[in-house]
């Protein structure tokens, strides 16, 4: 690991004793710092939120944005406590787990499982939780800066999943996992490269959505569980939720299979609606108007 990766990790351990509650107050004020700049975030979580929230005011609109700008902060501020501390003293935070019995049956059945885990509330502790249970395989993208990923390997500990690449051997080992009644993990909310996706509706309009998960459901028969771990207010902690799959997920017509994956990803949005990623440019395609440009009308 490089001297300075070194440090930071160094950083991460000291600052990871800190209080939930007080990292999270840090956080919340750097998000409501970025809705002050006017910045692209800004705009961006006000677009999606004007897509996902028509019926509401601008007003009301305006305090959903405040809120989840906070909760953008948060996210990145409690990641220190959750790689900072280690997986063990990360878990002690988790004070409810609902829906933990669709988990257990699931791997029970021996039919393989997949995780669609959006981003959605800490993902990060989600997958500590989950990999305590059992080995797990999440997709990924690697970092834009390599010399993290000694990092990330680092703070993730005994408790870290298999990273497994977003390419042609990654997902060939991902079948593999599956057939063997194993455990994936999965980003459903992540945009697929251009000509890789399918357009479906996600909160009323058309997003390029991915059609991997779905192809490896209706492939290898494995259940399919939405889950997240909800933010706690005032630092209290997180409560992971277990939803099942929409009817339709592993249908071998990819547009109604990306349908119900976003309509999956939608409950489980509503159950925790500002720590969604609301400045997220979900709404991009070559076929689409961009609604994220000036003077597109939504805000």
């Amino acid at each position: 690991m490089r001297f300075d990766i070194y440090l930071l990790y160094l950083l991460l351990r000291l600052l990871g004793l800190l209080p939930l509650r007080v990292l999270h107050g840090m956080g919340a004020l750097f998000g409501r710092l970025a809705l002050w700049r006017r910045g692209t975030m800004a705009h961006t979580a006000a677009v999606n939120l004007a897509i996902a929230r028509p019926e509401l005011d601008r007003v009301t609109r305006g305090r959903l944005r405040r809120e989840a700008l906070a909760e953008v902060g948060k996210s990145g501020a409690e990641i220190v406590k959750i790689w900072g501390g280690g997986a063990e003293r990360a878990l002690s935070l988790v004070r409810e787990v609902r829906g933990g019995e669709l988990f257990d049956a699931a791997l029970a059945a021996g039919k393989g499982v997949i995780i669609a885990a959006p981003h959605l509330g800490c993902w990060e502790l989600l997958n500590y939780w989950l990999c305590r249970r059992t080995p797990m395989a999440i997709l990924y993208r690697p970092p834009h800066l390599a010399a993290l990923e000694p990092l990330l390997r680092k703070v993730r500990g005994a408790l870290a999943p298999e990273q497994v690449r977003a390419e042609g051997a990654g997902v060939r080992t991902l079948y593999k996992r599956l057939a063997a009644g194993g455990t994936v993990g999965i980003l459903p909310d992540q945009k697929p490269r251009a000509g890789e996706g399918q357009l479906a509706p996600f909160f009323g309009r058309d997003a390029l959505t991915m059609v991997l998960l779905p192809r490896l459901a209706a492939r290898t028969g494995a259940t399919v569980l939405f889950a997240f771990a909800e933010r706690l207010p005032r630092g209290a902690g997180y409560r992971i939720h277990f939803l099942p799959a929409p009817e339709g997920l592993a249908d071998t017509d990819t547009a109604i299979a990306c349908g119900a994956l976003n309509r999956g990803v939608e409950a489980c949005v509503e159950r925790a609606f500002t720590q969604y990623q609301w400045h997220y440019r979900r709404y991009t395609a070559n076929n689409l108007p961009n609604p994220y440009r000036e003077g597109a009308g939504l805000v």
